[in-house]
C-alpha cells in the first residue's frame, strides 16, 4: 500500500491495472481525488459486484504475473546471497538479463513464443 504514496505523486491523469490486494474502494477513490489516477482491479471470483475489466489491462495483468512467477521460480530471484548492496544489484541485473535473452532468443530466433523461458534452449 506503500507504493500508491510514491505513485501519486509520480504520475496524474491515467489508468494503472492493480492485482487484487488493491481492490479496496478507498483506495480507488483516493487516488482519483488526488491525482486523477483510475485504478483498474479485477475482481475476485466471489465477489457479487459485476463490472467489467478492460480486455487489454487483463492481459497486460497476466503478463506481469507470468514474469513475476517466471523470475521467482525458475531463476529464483529471491535467493541472493550477495554480501554488498553492488553484489546483490548485480545478481538481480543478472538474472533479469538472462531472462530477457531468452525471451529474445525465442521470440526472434527460435520463433517460438516469447514466455516460454523454461526450455528456451532445449530443442
Amino acid at each position: 500500500m506503500h507504493y500508491l504514496k510514491d505513485v501519486k505523486e509520480l504520475f496524474s491523469n491515467c489508468i494503472i491495472t492493480g492485482d487484487k490486494g488493491y481492490i479496496g474502494r478507498q483506495h480507488q477513490i483516493n487516488l482519483f481525488e488526488t491525482a486523477g489516477i483510475q485504478l483498474e482491479v479485477s475482481l475476485r471470483s466471489n465477489q457479487k459486484e459485476e463490472r467489467p475489466f478492460i480486455r487489454i489491462l487483463k492481459k497486460v495483468r497476466k503478463r506481469i504475473e507470468t514474469v513475476f512467477s517466471q523470475l521467482c521460480n525458475q531463476f529464483m530471484i529471491q535467493r541472493n546471497y550477495a554480501k554488498s548492496f553492488v553484489g546483490f544489484k548485480s545478481g538481480i541485473l543478472a538474472k533479469v538479463t538472462g531472462f530477457t535473452v531468452l525471451q529474445f532468443l525465442n521470440r526472434f530466433i527460435y520463433n517460438k513464443p516469447a514466455g516460454r523461458v523454461k526450455h528456451a534452449l532445449a530443442n
